[in-house]
């Protein structure tokens, strides 16, 4: 098992399952918990020293993500992603989050809320110069994550998280692989011009094209590498 947490001050005014959550999220994330492992509902108890109730609240988020699988009596087991369940997200996330770049340049966006999204780009180029792929990829995933929230929708907010999440692992495996992603800068630029002329239908078509082409280049490489189940 990782190791306890040893200063909770920082938590203490969040909800004692909510702490849990972000705490067993970020390690699975993280890769502290071992894929397809079996653990008992005490041990994270023990391991976030709290009672079980919060930490049983936690798992049941967590299942609802399809991040764990919850068996009663039986603790929980860390659920894989396959292949299969990665090419279902990328499609998924296509759809969704076209549909955000969509409603996002149908808003006519004050230059405020567009200079969030080329402030990501910006740190997106200079990331590259700079071969540093950590923080290429932070700033990317800020540039989706702000498109979402700019759509205004609040439960395609919420369902591109989910899947940004299960697909999480993956990603973060496949960042190393991957060549330099030059054309992916560019993608999110064509996305950020369309967005800021009101241009709906560019917007939805640079973006789909751009989820699209990720997507492609994700399957091919956890296929070449072997990585059927993460």
């Amino acid at each position: 098992m990782p190791q306890p947490i040893r200063n909770k001050k920082n938590h203490r005014r969040e909800p004692l399952s909510e702490h849990a959550y972000r705490e067993l999220k970020t390690r699975n994330f993280e890769n502290e918990l071992i894929i397809g492992e079996q653990y008992m509902e005490h041990e994270f108890a023990d391991l976030l020293e709290m009672s079980r109730t919060p930490v049983r609240e936690a798992l049941i988020q967590l299942s609802r993500e399809r991040l764990v699988e919850v068996r009663p009596r039986h603790g929980m087991r860390i659920k894989p992603v396959s292949l299969e369940d990665m090419g279902e997200i990328c499609q998924v996330l296509t759809s969704l989050e076209s549909t955000a770049a969509t409603l996002a340049a149908g808003k006519k966006l004050s230059k405020r809320e567009t200079a969030l999204l080329r402030e990501a780009v910006a740190e997106m180029d200079s990331a590259l110069k700079q071969e540093d792929m950590v923080s290429w990829a932070e700033a990317d995933e800020r540039f989706h994550r702000v498109l979402v929230e700019l759509s205004g929708n609040k439960r395609l907010i919420e369902s591109v998280q989910t899947f940004v999440d299960q697909s999480h692992r993956f990603r973060m495996l496949t960042l190393r692989l991957r060549p330099k992603p030059l054309d992916s800068n560019r993608d999110h630029q064509a996305v950020l011009e369309a967005i800021e002329k009101d241009d709906v239908k560019a917007a939805r078509n640079q973006h789909r094209e751009h989820r699209e082409r990720s997507g492609q280049m994700l399957i091919s490489l956890v296929k070449e590498h072997g990585l059927s189940h993460v």
